[in-house]
């Protein structure tokens, strides 16, 4: 059995924000109670991440992390139709990830105590992030 939904997120900008509430929720509709659920980012300038979603300090230290990794406005980048944060966003997107399977078990994502599923907006300004969950598996 499989179930698809797609779910839309408005960002505002560069940050972290929380979809673990509205991938379960979809796991939920899905009627699967045993098998797997693969979130995947439909965009190249932002990204999916697995992260402790107790304190907010980690994904802040991430994005720290990030900003001194790659840089906005870099001469060294011919890419910048957009904008400084053209390039550094898809550089910080291919590092990470576009796609992120978990585990379904007894209707929910098996996830760890402190786990949370994070979209991370690569670019500065808000955009609207398409992202498709599949839920495969048995009722």
């Amino acid at each position: 059995m499989t179930h698809a939904e797609t779910l839309k997120i408005q960002t505002r900008g560069r940050g972290t924000y929380e979809i673990t509430s509205a991938v379960e929720e979809a796991v939920g509709r899905s009627g699967i109670a045993r098998g797997l659920c693969n979130i995947f980012l439909m965009h190249t300038s932002a990204s999916l991440i697995l992260c402790e979603n107790a304190d907010p300090t980690v994904r802040r230290d991430l994005e720290t992390f990030a900003a001194r990794f790659v840089k906005d406005g870099d001469p060294t980048f011919v890419h910048d139709l957009e904008g400084p944060d053209d390039m550094p966003a898809h550089i910080r997107s291919i590092f990470t990830q576009a796609s992120i399977t978990v585990p379904v078990e007894d209707g929910r994502c098996k996830l760890g105590t402190w786990q949370g599923l994070f979209l991370w907006e690569h670019r500065t300004a808000p955009h609207r992030r398409t992202i498709a969950v599949t839920v495969m598996g048995d009722a």
